[in-house]
């Protein structure tokens, strides 16, 4: 059997679909499994051993491109897949498994995506609260219960990649160190603010640790104004490596303190001790999938607001969080 993975287009949601990946190979043994993913994803995919290949999907967020799709479709056609399991609900995330004629087309009916899934699941909010839990449900049938328990998710990260990255960023692993992601792709109502993470910085680098700073390009600015505000404790890697170096340098961190974002889903895939705050967000539908990661939250009336900005204008659900309150939880966790 040969299938595509239609990924979704956050690095978070796609570490989230793994499990998803391992139980359609014990559901079909033998089973080719590949991904068509936005290029920006690819790589925590190229780290699961469940992906055969990766297909680039070129299209942006919000993007339709009709003709493109089709295009696309063409040549996905001549691969032959069997089924295709379409994880995001949009309509258009549908259009490449429909134009390219492959029998199999398994998903939730979304956005009214009728004919383009022919293997139609209706989503109960209630009875699957996780997004985990929604992907896993692909792999059975329509209806039919969800097994559980369900795997968390696993990313690969070998010692051999490890040192790979290191000399190809010239950086020497220190005796500790602690891993800061503070940026949040969705917007400043999900980011601790930076003079706290300053704060703890110092604390931290006082006991002995290195602490990296990780991100996209978009993270330069606010891990910079943490190193100015941090002198001489951090070091800004926000924009500096590819994905797949974040994923080996990540998985040698003793800890990783992060807002709600892809990276601190990466980082509860490889296992690393976590503390992860939340404010606008909720750890009841995308949580840090790890034994090891402690949760923070003010659980503030507001709050989960779900919006990009604060709508009342005082994050006070981030801003109220002390790095005191951080640091007591980093240090039970795993910091020194």
């Amino acid at each position: 059997m040969k299938a595509l993975i239609v990924a979704p287009a956050w690095i978070g949601d796609t570490i989230m679909a793994q499990p998803l990946f391992a139980r359609l190979h014990a559901l079909h043994p033998g089973l080719q499994l590949d991904a068509l993913a936005p290029r920006w994803v690819a790589p925590v995919l190229q780290r699961m051993d469940d992906i055969n290949a990766v297909v680039d999907s070129p299209f942006g967020h919000g993007q339709v491109s009709f003709k493109a799709r089709w295009r696309l479709a063409r040549t996905i056609a001549e691969r032959g897949y069997d089924a295709a399991y379409i994880l995001p609900n949009s309509l258009k995330s549908a259009l490449v498994p429909f134009f390219a004629g492959i029998p199999q087309r398994v998903g939730f009916t979304g956005e009214s995506r009728y004919g383009l899934v022919n293997v139609r699941h209706t989503l109960d909010k209630q009875a699957l609260p996780l997004m985990l839990e929604r992907f896993m449900q692909l792999a059975e049938a329509p209806g039919a219960p969800l097994p559980k328990p369900i795997a968390q998710p696993r990313i690969r990260s070998t010692p051999a990649e490890q040192a790979q990255t290191l000399a190809e960023l010239s950086i020497e692993r220190p005796a500790h160190v602690v891993a800061f992601c503070p940026g949040a792709e969705y917007g400043p109502a999900k980011r601790w603010p930076a003079a706290h993470f300053a704060a703890l910085a110092r604390s931290l680098y006082e006991r002995g640790n290195a602490v990296w700073l990780f991100g996209s390009p978009k993270d330069h600015a606010v891990a910079e104004e943490i190193c100015q505000l941090a002198p001489g404790c951090c070091r800004n890697l926000c924009g500096a490596t590819s994905l797949g170096q974040a994923v080996d340098l990540l998985a040698m961190a003793d800890l990783v303190v992060c807002n709600d974002s892809g990276l601190m889903h990466v980082a509860a895939a490889l296992d690393r001790p976590i503390v992860a705050l939340y404010g606008s967000s909720s750890p009841g539908f995308t949580p840090p999938l790890s034994a090891q990661a402690d949760i923070l939250s003010l659980n503030l009336d507001c709050s989960p607001c779900f919006e990009r900005q604060c709508p009342l204008g005082h994050f006070d659900c981030l801003n109220k969080l002390s790095p005191q309150q951080v640091l007591a939880a980093a240090l039970k966790r795993s910091a020194r």
